[in-house]
C-alpha cells in the first residue's frame, strides 16, 4: 500500500505564492503540522518512508522519521512542479498577467507547462515511475510518500480519480 502526504505548510502557501523547486522553509504551523502527520503517519506502520528532495517536504520527513522511528529515504521523482519564470509570484498576480496559463496550472493540463519550467505529462510521468518502483519494494508493508500537492493530484488522477481535489498541507491520502 502507498499513501501519500503533502509537506506541512510554509509561507508561500499562506501568501498563495508558486513555490516549484525553491528552499522554502515550513512555517511554525507546518512544523506542527509536521508533528500532527506523524502520528497519521504512526498509525498506518509504515515499513518506508520516501521523501521528495526538496526542502518543504524534507524538513517534513524529517519530522515524522525522527517522531516515528522510521529511517528516511529521499526520491527526487516526488518533487513538486519544477515553476520556472512562475517561481515566488503570487498567484494573483500570475492569473492577472496570464489568465488562460493559470487555468492550464488550476486544470493540471497535460500538456500544459510553466514558462521556462516542467509541464504536466513530464511530471506526471516521473511520478508515476516512481510509484511504481515503490510499489515493487512494499513488501514489508505500507510505504509513505511526504511530497507535494501537485505530485498528489497527478497520483489521484493516474489512480483514476479525477486529480481536482486539492490536499491539505500535512494531510495523508491513501493511493
Amino acid at each position: 500500500m502507498i499513501y501519500l502526504a503533502r509537506h506541512g505548510q510554509t509561507a508561500y502557501n499562506v501568501e498563495g505564492r508558486f513555490q516549484g523547486w525553491g528552499a522554502v522553509p515550513l512555517d511554525q504551523t507546518g512544523r506542527e503540522q509536521a508533528r500532527e502527520l506523524a502520528t497519521a503517519v504512526a498509525a498506518v506502520e509504515p515499513a518506508r518512508l520516501v521523501s521528495s528532495d526538496i526542502a518543504r517536504a524534507v524538513e517534513t520527513a524529517t519530522i515524522v522519521s525522527e517522531l516515528i522511528g522510521v529511517e528516511l529515504e529521499i526520491d527526487a521523482r516526488f518533487a513538486e512542479t519544477e515553476t520556472g519564470a512562475w517561481t515566488d509570484r503570487s498567484f494573483a498576480e500570475v492569473a492577472a498577467e496570464d489568465p488562460g496559463g493559470f487555468e492550464s496550472f488550476v486544470r493540471l493540463e497535460a500538456d500544459w507547462g510553466f514558462p521556462g519550467g516542467e509541464s504536466f505529462a513530464t511530471q506526471a510521468a516521473r511520478v508515476a515511475a516512481g510509484l511504481d518502483d515503490w510499489r515493487a519494494r512494499s513488501e514489508d508493508g505500507p510505504v509513505v510518500i511526504i511530497c507535494h500537492g501537485n505530485v498528489i493530484r497527478l497520483a489521484l488522477r493516474d489512480a483514476g480519480r479525477d486529480g481536482s481535489e486539492r490536499p491539505e498541507n500535512g494531510s495523508l491520502v491513501a493511493l
